[in-house]
């Protein structure tokens, strides 16, 4: 595998497993957002994508 495809998927992994923390549901909303920010920002240079799909995972958990 390339280092950008590992390094993807660790990003989503991380966010996968940081959105499942809190309480309720805005919590972890709001954990896989900042998470997602992150990884986003590292991987493709696009914070915001990256807010919206952590994000989205946290409410699904």
């Amino acid at each position: 595998m390339k280092r950008p495809v590992i390094l993807a998927i660790s990003a989503l992994t991380i966010v996968a497993t940081l959105s499942a923390c809190g309480n309720t549901r805005s919590q972890r909303v709001a954990t896989g957002a900042l998470g997602g920010a992150v990884a986003g920002q590292v991987v493709a240079n696009e914070p915001v994508a990256g807010a919206l799909i952590g994000g989205t995972i946290g409410a699904v958990n």
